[in-house]
């Protein structure tokens, strides 16, 4: 294989990477160094499970990414065997859980991330991964929706039952 050939292989990855950082809601940089080949793919299946794409890839690699996608502050998280997790549309699905992980894998570590375009350190992504997923926000606001609705009905029972009874004494 020629040096030309794993040049444009190298620039072909790095524009996927770059494409994946911008179109992505969520983007965690994570440290795997330690886990073993079971660990790693238990993971990899958890995540994919979720839809989330997870991406072993060199560091120099991804400085030419966050370069051309205008995202040089990650930079200087790119250090040691480097993990990246891409999610379209979850933002605190892989933050949820790349955490859970590393809390039952110390060798795991979540470094920092991109969320909605801007670069966050790893205290914000455990910030992230302590809200409720997105399927529960929205169940919270359906409750919340249909509290007025459920108080209503329970007054007109209230009021119609009060008036049977006042109507048989």
């Amino acid at each position: 294989m020629g040096n030309a050939q794993v040049r444009e292989e190298k620039q072909l990855l790095v524009s996927e990477v770059t494409t994946k950082m911008r179109e992505s809601s969520c983007t965690i940089v994570t440290d795997y160094r330690g886990l073993n080949v079971k660990q790693v793919t238990e993971l990899r299946k958890s995540l994919r499970e979720a839809g989330i794409e997870f991406q072993v890839i060199k560091n120099t690699l991804a400085r030419r990414a966050t370069a051309e996608a205008s995202l040089t502050e990650l930079d200087q998280y790119l250090t040691g065997p480097t993990a990246i997790a891409f999610s379209k549309d979850d933002v605190v699905g892989p933050a949820k859980i790349l955490s859970d992980f590393a809390k039952k894998n110390d060798k795991l570590s979540v470094k920092a991330g991109i969320v909605e375009g801007k670069v966050v350190d790893s205290a914000q992504i455990s910030a992230l991964a302590s809200l409720p997923s997105r399927e529960g926000l929205l169940s919270m606001l359906l409750s919340v929706l249909q509290a007025p609705m459920r108080n209503f009905a329970l007054a007109v029972k209230a009021v119609a039952e009060k008036q049977e009874g006042g109507a048989q004494a």
